[in-house]
């Protein structure tokens, strides 16, 4: 059944998620959706030092907009922001050193974050890994799961307020078609029990953000909230965990400026995103589902409750004192 089920996203991803994919998708694009300005915005992108991240930072640079990029090393973030400004001509480009996997570090960054500055009009949740191995980090917590799903989950959640005092505030989370493949687990959120498979562990995770973007969607309508999935871009993130898949892909794979596409002119830039509702995914500036057609994968409130509540717990538990 697994087979079965990695067969199907194998075979709509070669439809949908390649190069000819996007090429097919641009047709029916808006030109003038390109034409934006987002001076006086501000944005923050994590894991913004190389692919998808650094794509959409450079794009926003270049529409004028306040640029955040928040990385887990600081020379490569550096370099990062010195090509963005000399491609751009904006300075409005920080950087901010933040290991997501690092969940009390996490909280202690979103704080500080907040206490520093008056407002943030987007957050986009770019940054994730795809770690083969079991590994735990320095609060005890599987380190998929703490950089996917946990990171994102204390970083969003701590940032709300600033962005509700903000102008037109928007979440964005760069999650994966990968979770189709995955129902909501919400019993074993570190991969305790079941046997460790990274792809699928990643899979999970990302289905977890598409789950908490829809619960956060109705419990902060001040803010808008959307998923969405960049399609099979060639990263080095993509090269450095999936090479088999890279290798035999390379020439079908998206660039990151195609990946960053959605983010950057749709749901990050463009007004009539606003307008959509809260709580979509997204793929190639169209909302699209969440599940397959007669998909196993459907989960009920009571588990999206009971997921957002143990994402709670764990959060505080390592969240420093004040």
């Amino acid at each position: 059944m697994c087979l079965y089920r990695n067969i199907v996203w194998f075979m709509k991803g070669m439809r949908e998620y390649t190069r000819s994919g996007f090429e097919n998708a641009s047709k029916s694009f808006v030109a003038k959706d390109l034409d934006v300005s987002v001076v006086g915005r501000s944005f923050m992108i994590t894991g913004a030092n190389s692919g998808i991240g650094k794509a959409t930072a450079m794009a926003i640079a270049k529409k004028g907009g306040t640029v955040h990029i928040v990385c887990r090393n600081k020379e490569r973030a550096e370099r990062a922001r010195e090509e963005i400004i000399s491609a751009s001509g904006n300075t409005e480009v920080y950087v901010h050193v933040l290991d997501l996997s690092e969940t009390r570090k996490v909280w202690e960054f979103a704080e500080a974050f907040k206490k520093e500055h008056a407002s943030l009009n987007v957050l986009i949740n770019n940054a994730g890994c795809m770690v083969n191995q079991r590994e735990i980090n320095s609060d005890g917590l599987e380190k998929n799961f703490a950089t996917n799903t946990l990171g994102v989950y204390v970083l969003t959640k701590c940032l709300i307020p600033l962005l509700e005092k903000s102008r037109d505030p928007r979440v964005i989370t760069v999650s994966s078609g990968g979770m189709l493949v995955q129902k909501l687990i919400t019993d074993d959120l570190q991969t305790e029990r079941a046997p460790f498979d990274g792809s699928m562990v990643y899979a999970q995770n990302k289905r977890q953000q598409v789950v908490m973007t829809e619960v956060w969607a109705k419990a902060n309508p001040k803010v808008h909230f959307s998923a969405m999935h960049p399609g099979w871009a060639d990263t080095p993130a993509v090269a450095k965990a999936m090479p088999q898949f890279h290798q035999m892909m390379r020439d079908r794979l998206r660039s990151a400026e195609q990946g960053a596409d959605t983010v950057v002119v749709w749901l990050a830039s463009r007004r009539a995103a606003a307008a959509l509702h809260s709580g979509l995914f997204f793929q190639d500036r169209q909302p699209v589902l969440t599940h397959l057609p007669l998909a196993w994968t459907h989960s009920s409130r009571r588990d999206a409750k009971a997921f957002m509540g143990r994402l709670e717990t764990l959060a505080m538990a390592v969240k420093p004192s004040e």
